[in-house]
């Protein structure tokens, strides 16, 4: 496995986000099926992953913790907090997006609790809460860090105005945010401020929510609770339209000598040496198939044609709903 760098680690170009073992995709796998994924992507070289407190409302750090602990030696552990499940007087959980010092204090207890751990690697503050200015919640970040809970600190969807007001008040190590061929808001600046203060860009939902795998093919079937159900891009007759962009996609990574989703992480990993990839899979082989990214290599000529096929102006649909556009940092992305 090639190896990249985030602050002061040495991870595998491509890691694992967690999520979806316990997450966001309708039925997430029993627990034995996300340790066997867990274990499996450890034994391939894997040495990043990456969890939140909002994953399965702590469901998916408990996973982690369980399962990764006995090694916790040979990788680099992400975790995010600042959007997490809070238990209303209904006794409903629901998530709730909270900035505050105490908050973000109080969701890093929780998850070195969950993740079997003393200090997490890399700590993000999953979502700006606009109610809170950043400098608050960078601070307390900070603070963690100091106390030795922390080794060091990441923003997930932030603008580059933001990224560098946060970086003013502590180092930020690396930059979360959704980057694939379909997604390329980042390329606006958040991409060229990162290398600028020298922090990494982690690129979650690489391969574009299944979409550039190829292997999802009907969106008419997908759970209820598939949070893709929503999102605009995967309404049925968004999602027909955009399905048209994929045969001339597969048909050149047929000609590269590699499948779709491997053109796609490997595209993304060919963009800049500081951006590392964290795609998601429950499935055993297309883990594998997705770490055989890693040794696809792409021309000039192969990276202007994968360029050209989707990109923003021919995709159909926004990512997100209004609502949730109005979560993330957008201005000045």
């Amino acid at each position: 496995m090639q190896q990249r760098t985030i602050g002061p680690f040495t991870v595998s170009a491509i890691g694992l986000g967690c999520m979806n073992l316990s997450h966001a995709y309708g039925q997430p796998p029993s627990p034995e099926q996300g340790e066997r994924l867990l274990l499996a992507a450890l034994d391939a070289g894997v040495t990043l992953f990456d969890t939140a407190a909002l994953y399965g409302f702590g469901a998916n750090e408990e996973l982690v913790g369980r399962v990764l602990a006995p090694h916790r030696g040979k990788f680099t552990l992400a975790s995010k907090g600042g959007m997490a499940g809070v238990r209303g007087d209904d006794g409903q959980l629901r998530r709730v997006i909270d900035g505050s010092p105490e908050a973000v204090r109080r969701n890093c207890e929780d998850s070195l609790r969950r993740l079997k751990t003393d200090v997490i690697d890399l700590y993000y503050l999953h979502r700006w809460d606009k109610q809170v200015p950043i400098e608050d919640s960078v601070g307390a970040l900070a603070d963690l860090v100091r106390a030795g809970k922390v080794r060091t600190i990441g923003l997930s969807e932030v603008s580059a105005a933001t990224l560098r007001r946060a970086h003013a008040v502590h180092p930020i190590t690396a930059v979360q945010t959704e980057y694939s061929l379909w997604t390329r808001n980042p390329e606006i600046a958040v991409l060229d401020a990162c290398r600028e203060i020298g922090a990494a860009f982690v690129a979650f939902s690489p391969l574009a929510r299944a979409f550039l795998t190829g292997k999802l093919m009907d969106v008419t079937g997908l759970d209820a609770k598939d949070i893709r159900r929503p999102m605009p891009r995967f309404a049925p007759d968004n999602y027909a339209a955009n399905l048209q962009l994929l045969k001339p996609y597969a048909a050149l990574a047929q000609e590269l000598g590699c499948t779709p989703a491997q053109l796609a992480l490997a595209w993304l990993l060919h963009k800049a040496p500081h951006i590392v990839p964290i795609p998601g899979t429950t499935n055993l082989d297309h883990l594998h198939e997705d770490l055989g990214a890693a040794d696809v290599r792409l021309s000039a000529e192969a990276m202007a044609r994968v360029d050209a096929l989707i990109h923003q102006r021919n995709v159909v649909g926004p990512r997100y709903t209004p609502q949730a556009t109005g979560e993330v940092d957008t201005e000045n992305f």
